[in-house]
Order: C-alpha cells, then structure tokens, then sequence
C-alpha cells in the first residue's frame, strides 16, 4: 500500500476546491466563484483501491498588499514544500504566466499539471492548451486534463498521484472522510452561505466562528457568529425582519446536514470587531496558523 500527503495548488478560481470534492465524492470544502473564497487548509482523505491520498485545500495564489491575503498567500506558499506531490491547477482559460510563476517558486518536490474545466471547451481548443504546455515538460511529471463537474479522468489522475507517493502505512483511519475537524468544515460551510447569499463585496468583511456544538443521537445543535467590521455591514447581514440572516442560516443548515447526515439546528449571530482583517493575532486563530 502506498500513502502521502497532496498540495493542491494554484490561482483563486482554478477550481482547487471543487476538485477535491469530486475526487472525494463527497463535500467538504468551500466553493464560490467569488476569488479568496478559500481561507483555511482543509485535508481530504481519499482511497483509491489500496493506497491513501491526504490531499489539502489551500488557498488560492495571488498578489495582494492586505494582511488577510497575504496570511492566505502564505499558508498556500508553505504547502508547497510540506507535501509528498503537488496538483498544480490550472483553468483551461488560464495564461501560462500562472504556471510560470508558481515554476520561479522553486518548488522541492514534484508536481503534476491539472488543466481542469476541460468540459467548457472544444476538443481543438484542449489540444491547443496541451501543446501550449508540452514546453514546460521538463518541470511536471504529467499533464492531466479534468473536469470537477463531471469528473472526467478521475482515475487517470488517482492513478498518476498514486505513482508519486511511497510505500507507506495508512495516515488515517481510512473510513474518514477528512483528518480536518467538524468544528472547521461546518464554519466553512457556514461562511460559504454567506458567499452565495449576500452582495458581491460583503463577504469579503464577513469571517465565520463556532460558539457551540453540541451532538445528539438525534440532531446537531450549533450556534455560530458571523464577524463583521462596521455596523452598516452588521444591517446587511441581518437583513429587513431578519431575513438575510435566515437566509444564510437555512442556506448553511443544509449544507451541513448533508455531511453529518442527521437533523442540525442552527442558530446565527452577528458580531462586530472594527478592522478584523487588519488583526494578526485575530486573523491566526481563525485561519489556524501554525
């Protein structure tokens, strides 16, 4: 049996996180089409035939002078060294400047390309983007074209991963879905209603914290604040009656209950903390840094 550790690594929207949910069959991590949505490393653990493939989410790579991105930018920058193999991915649409300047990095251990969204585009267009890369040869151990909607060359790419890692005794029990704890996901889960159910720009001032929870036989009691920076933006959130806040409680809920697969109840405040984005202590504690 083989078993190591994944990076997966790339820009903000390439599709990080939707990958290693189709990969694992199942939903853990945050997806937005909002860029920076990602802010912690979320680990999957996926089996495939024998072997145990730890791979984690991180945040996207780009540039940005705002502490909150550069702590993100740095998290992602560690992983790429602290692994066995590297998924560098790519969208389709990308210019190759993106993988040349994750190649000036440097990075020590081996890596293989991931071209994902192959779905939204014409074979002809797919081979042209294949050639475009085949220069860069020298640097990646393979180029595996993906889908994360439909899943396309999901063994092909578990199958190139696996060759990479070492011989080596599961990490894991391998019946988790993820060695990340359920207090993490669920706050993901909850920030990334906020994502899909509030302005474009709100969220970016919004961070997510868990109160309480407490696990029943029979239900999944959790309180949660959402932390934002003004009071206007605490209105917003909130809603006319409440109704934004709802929203976002209903939104998450379900999305949680999928995972844990029993009824949750779920209760949402709203909490001001001036300038939290420019807290690093703050910041450390909510992004779990080291």
């Amino acid at each position: 049996m083989k078993s190591g550790f994944v990076s997966i690594i790339g820009r903000t929207n390439a599709g990080k996180s939707s990958i290693i949910n189709a990969l694992l069959d199942a939903k853990i991590t945050l997806v937005s089409h909002k860029q920076n949505a990602t802010r912690r490393k979320i680990k999957a653990i996926i089996m495939h035939n024998d072997d145990q493939i730890i791979i984690t989410d991180t945040p996207g790579l780009h540039k940005s002078d705002k502490l909150l991105n550069q702590m993100l930018i740095n998290s992602a920058l560690k992983s790429i060294n602290d692994c066995d193999l590297i998924l560098f991915v790519v969208s389709v649409f990308d210019e190759l400047k993106d993988y040349e300047e994750f190649l000036s990095l440097e990075p020590k251990v081996p890596h293989l390309l991931v071209l994902n969204k192959v779905d939204l585009v014409k074979n002809e267009a797919l081979l042209k983007k294949l050639s475009e890369y085949a220069k860069f040869s020298e640097h990646f151990k393979a180029i595996i074209p993906f889908s994360a909607k439909q899943k396309t060359y999901k063994k092909t790419l578990l199958d190139e991963v696996v060759k990479h890692l070492e011989e080596h005794a599961y990490f894991y029990d391998p019946s988790f879905l993820t060695p990340s704890s359920e207090k993490e996901i669920y706050k993901d889960f909850i920030l990334e209603a906020v994502f899909e159910s509030v302005s474009e720009e709100l969220p970016y001032c919004v961070e997510s914290a868990i109160k309480s929870i407490k696990d029943t036989p029979n239900a999944l009691f959790i309180e949660a604040n959402l932390i934002t920076d003004t009071p206007s933006h605490k209105a917003m959130l909130i809603g006319k009656d409440g109704l934004s806040l709802k929203r976002i409680g209903k939104n998450a809920r379900k999305k949680i209950e999928k995972l844990a697969e029993k009824k949750v109840m779920l209760r949402l405040f709203v909490q001001v903390k001036k300038a939290w984005q420019k807290d690093e202590n703050f910041l450390k504690s909510v992004l779990d840094e080291d």
